[in-house]
């Protein structure tokens, strides 16, 4: 399978501020990372694009733009990379092929086992109700 790489040079990135604790820097470095990356405007091939639009995704938007944002470690480079490796993942997903399924027939067997279990049952409740007069 040949692999779907994003180019970096469609991608928009963003420092932003990270929420949560951060000890003394927190409101003064962005360290955080904001991505956006517009499926539309790419150069991913047109099926990739398609399924990647067709997927119910909350991180992509009506317009077709895909937005991460990584936070999870307290340096902004690794936090790029985070987004990046996590916006890859997203594209490879999608650039898998789904296998169609092909509808099978039940087996002769199994259509005679499901008849008999039926008449089984019918006949088990035909039993039920019937004792023969008085209820009380």
């Amino acid at each position: 399978m040949s692999r779907t790489t994003v180019r970096e040079a469609e991608l928009e990135l963003t420092a932003i501020r990270a929420q949560g604790a951060g000890g003394q820097n927190v409101n003064k470095v962005s360290n955080a990372i904001h991505l956006r990356f517009d499926v539309r405007a790419s150069s991913l091939p047109e099926d990739v694009k398609a399924r990647l639009l067709e997927r119910r995704d909350a991180r992509i938007s009506d317009e077709g733009v895909v937005v991460v944002k990584a936070q999870r470690f307290r340096s902004l480079e690794k936090n790029r990379d985070d987004a990046i490796a996590r916006l890859q993942a997203i594209v490879d997903a999608a650039a898998e092929v789904p296998i169609e399924r092909r509808p099978t027939k039940p087996t002769l067997a199994s259509k005679r086992r499901r008849l008999e279990e039926k008449a089984q049952r019918g006949r088990v409740k035909a039993l039920r109700g019937r004792a023969g007069g008085v209820e009380g």
